[in-house]
């Protein structure tokens, strides 16, 4: 049956999978470990990750929905089928087998499990556990038509309660005081540019234009149909997932900043979420935070997953779907065994490339009737963003490659030339110069052919 009308009931559904497949490792780990290096500075730096962490996010559906793109090809498209299908395989691979996808095993391994077993159990505990956690993975994955069922209606729920055991408790009873929480040296002047930085590390952004073509497959199996009220369902439905994520959020970057009166500053939010479950809830804290940290991230792997093999079964169909879903879920397995220390050092600098693209692309696709979707105002933006936020990546590179004269000299060049390269932000200037430039030429271009012109 097909119907032009999103009902309530299946607005929530929606939201409900769009929030549960957004939510995940990074969310659990990356708020509450800024609160803590945020500490007083937490509201500032709050501000600046829910703009990257959430805004951005939202703005990635909206641009899928008002391009009526299928997926991040369709929407990068404009810049070239070779640059559409590069940023596809980047972005896929970031999101898939290389970081994401398996962060969520070694995250909730390491949070929930890893504290419990001594330094030589853990070599084969994480083996064990992220081989049962790849294989349910992808035994779920294969069942895809139910995807929004078995997200929705089972695991969300159970997350939400236990979250809001901890949240509740730490409420009525907080650790300490905000106002009186210190401040780590990188926060005390720029909270608000690093907590946006931060947020490019949930992934967030990259995971919503992934997952545009899960949510527009879900969205025709509710009976809608037509293309415009495809749209218009997504952007409902994304805005109404993000906001809960929001809140989360901010209750997250709050706990953190107020578990510094009880604990010293921990190397990841992992750590810290172990401390703070169990400051209010003793083992049973453990317990839930056990369930909870695995409950998430296997439903951020069913998404990641599924949106891999969905958009590389598109562009590549005489591989099947199942072959890129076990594709997948096997090299996953192999990287989380390299250790969550590992993956975030060497996903970082990818990310300070990537999001820059991401931005100025998500940006143009929200714009893109102004504009006509004219390819010339895509290509412009992207080719000034392109240079500078590939020096934006090396300047964050570990210190293997950090250290290196070559790395060293085009930090100094860049330090030098590019404006707010110190922040993180060298792409900036040059993103917001490309889209003027573009947007003139277009203009200038659609004046000199009307035919008030042509008839002169």
């Amino acid at each position: 049956m097909n119907t032009n009308k999103l009902t309530f009931r299946n607005t929530l559904l929606i939201g409900s999978l769009i929030f549960g497949m957004l939510f995940g490792a990074g969310n659990l780990i990356f708020p509450v470990h800024l609160g803590q290096m945020a500490g007083a500075h937490w509201f500032s730096a709050a501000s600046g990750f829910l703009i990257s962490g959430v805004l951005l996010p939202l703005m990635a559906l909206l641009a899928i929905s008002i391009t009526r793109s299928n997926g991040i090809y369709d929407l990068a498209r404009p810049n070239g089928a070779w640059y559409a299908l590069i940023f596809l395989i980047l972005v896929h691979a970031t999101l898939g087998p290389l970081f994401a996808t398996p962060r969520t095993a070694t995250v909730s391994y390491a949070i929930g499990i890893a504290p419990h077993l001594s330094a030589g159990a853990n070599k084969w505990g994480i083996l064990i556990y992220s081989a049962a956690f790849f294989g349910l993975t992808y035994y779920f994955s294969t069942r895809e038509g139910k995807i929004t069922d078995m997200i929705g209606k089972m695991l969300n729920p159970l997350f939400l309660g236990l979250m809001f055991i901890i949240f509740f408790m730490a409420f009525i009873s907080p650790m300490g005081h905000v106002g009186t929480a210190a401040i780590t040296s990188a926060y005390r002047h720029a909270s608000f540019t690093n907590g946006f930085l931060q947020g490019y590390n949930t992934m967030d952004c990259l995971a919503a234009l992934a997952f545009g073509i899960t949510v527009i497959t879900a969205i025709k199996g509710l009976g809608i149909k037509r293309q415009r009220d495809v749209s218009w369902a997504t952007a409902k439905g994304g805005a109404l997932g993000i906001a809960g994520i929001a809140l989360i959020y901010i209750a997250l970057i709050w706990l953190g900043a107020t578990s510094l009166a009880h604990f010293k500053m921990a190397d990841n939010g992992g750590t810290t979420l172990e401390q703070i479950a169990n400051y209010y809830l003793g083992t049973a804290g453990d317990a839930i935070l056990a369930v909870l940290a695995t409950t998430t991230c296997m439903t951020s792997a069913m998404g990641l997953v599924v949106a891999f093999s969905q958009d590389f079964h598109r562009r590549f169909p005489k591989i099947s779907y199942k072959a890129f879903l076990r594709f997948n879920c096997g090299l996953s397995f192999l990287v989380a065994n390299l250790g969550l220390d590992q993956i975030i050092a060497w996903s970082t600098p990818i990310l300070m490339f990537l999001y820059p693209l991401a931005i100025t692309l998500i940006i143009m696709g929200i714009m893109s009737p102004l504009f006509k979707n004219d390819p010339l105002v895509y290509r412009i933006t992207t080719g000034f963003t392109l240079i500078p936020a590939f020096f934006d990546m090396m300047n964050a590179t570990p210190a293997i490659l950090h250290n290196t004269a070559a790395v060293q000299a085009m930090i100094g060049f860049a330090t030098k030339f590019f404006p707010f390269f110190s922040l993180g932000f060298g792409w900036l200037s040059f993103g917001i110069a490309g889209l003027a430039l573009g947007l003139i030429i277009h203009f200038a271009k659609e004046w000199m052919t009307s035919p008030a012109i042509s008839e002169d």
